[in-house]
């Protein structure tokens, strides 16, 4: 039998005016009071990055996300520091961690990400700063985490428990996006395709969920909610227990999306999302499939490809070298060539241009790979040539998803 809210018409979505079911309202949000050190980002230019509305919220982010979950793995505190200050001088203005971060997951390691975020931050103005960061989702694997838990889950305890560890790793009085990072209940993840139903289990009822992220807001250590890795149905049971009982709603979905990764988004979550239905903001992650659509892996004796995380961990991000992602990434890789664009270009821009996202999470090892991925935004034609756009979704559709396991 479907659940109360389950059966949701399309109206309740539309977040106009007309509408009388009323969401939560943040209370008035104070910044912690430093000394202003000046722009973050570079003089706007004819060439510099845009900044767009994320979903309902007041936050105007760049078109580039800075992602750091390699910081504390492959990446020194030095090397973050770097990283982090070339972006923020180069027009980025949000960043975006978790707790689970760096990755790949080890308690060892676990928070490292966040510890070289804060010292960084003691020296940038905080209300200049956009941090994301994200709440784990259901893991039987990732106890460690919490102080006292035998599986994580999304529900009060663990949420609240969740932010005030990630206030104090990262130095901070208050969180700009706290997102969920992947969903209580069982969803397809990482190269799954289709929904499994023998794998259903019950789960934190979604009023109970902002419930919970309701009151860290009230308190002002939030202010605003998002999800990640979710589906239409998530996002529509979200929206509308928002909407119903008055409580904070979602603001931005972080969702993969790239050249190998499209169908998941593209067949439903982008009417969903659309600003005037639900308006939630797409935070693109993975553009660059893992680092796959920079080409440095069709060639696997390249040094560019030994030092490649494929490499480094056995198993990781498997849907991308263990599928036809490889088959089909040399394929964009010439056609871009052919039109005079690098593969990096070629993926970026196409993101980049799709009106759906709102911004494009670009992690680097290094800031020589970041000014790369910088220089794509800006140089690559904005936006791509419809001959460009057309060749794209000929190899889509010979190569469709071709990521999935």
């Amino acid at each position: 039998m479907a659940s109360p809210t389950s059966l949701i018409p399309a109206s309740l979505c539309n977040t106009g005016s007309s509408s009388r079911l009323k969401f939560h309202r943040p209370r008035a949000f104070k910044v912690s009071k430093r000394p202003f050190m000046g722009p973050i980002r570079a003089k706007q230019a004819e060439n510099s990055l845009q900044y767009r509305k994320l979903g309902d919220s007041d936050l105007n982010i760049s078109e580039i996300t800075l992602g750091t979950m390699t910081f504390g793995e492959q990446n020194t505190e030095k090397e973050a520091h770097q990283i982090l200050s070339y972006a923020f001088d180069h027009g980025i203005n949000i960043l975006d961690t978790a707790e689970a971060y760096p990755i790949p997951m080890r308690k060892e390691t676990q928070g490292k990400t966040d510890l070289y975020i804060a010292s960084w931050l003691k020296s940038m103005p905080r209300d200049k700063v956009i941090l994301a960061t994200k709440v784990c989702g259901y893991s039987e694997r990732s106890a460690y985490i919490r102080d006292n838990a035998k599986v994580l889950r999304v529900d009060a305890a663990n949420i609240k428990e969740s932010v005030e560890k990630s206030l104090k790793r990262l130095s901070t009085d208050y969180i700009d996006l706290l997102q969920i990072h992947w969903p209580d209940r069982y969803v397809a993840l990482f190269g799954e395709f289709s929904y499994d139903p023998s794998k259903w289990r019950p789960s934190v009822p979604f009023v109970k969920q902002l419930k919970a992220f309701k009151e860290l807001i009230d308190e002002g250590k939030v202010r605003y909610i998002g999800v990640s890795n979710e589906t239409s149905y998530g996002v529509m049971e979200f929206v509308h227990a928002a909407k119903v009982e008055g409580l904070p709603k979602i603001v931005s979905i972080q969702n993969s999306y790239s050249l190998l990764v499209r169908c998941k988004y593209e067949v439903d979550l982008v009417e969903v999302c659309h600003p005037n239905n639900c308006n939630i903001g797409l935070l693109a992650y993975s553009p660059l499939g893992g680092g796959s659509l920079t080409g440095k892996y069709l060639d696997i004796n390249s040094e560019a490809a030994k030092k490649g995380r494929f490499n480094l961990f056995p198993g990781y991000m498997e849907r991308y070298n263990r599928s036809l992602a490889k088959e089909a990434t040399e394929v964009y890789f010439k056609f871009g060539k052919k039109h005079g664009l690098s593969l990096v270009q070629l993926a970026l821009g196409f993101v980049r241009d799709r009106p759906f996202v709102a911004s494009s999470i670009v992690g680097a090892t290094s800031v020589d790979q970041l000014k790369e991925d910088i220089d794509a935004f800006l140089t690559t034609p904005r936006p791509l040539p419809p001959e460009v756009n057309a060749g794209i979704e000929d190899i889509f559709r010979r190569y469709i998803d071709p990521a999935i396991l």
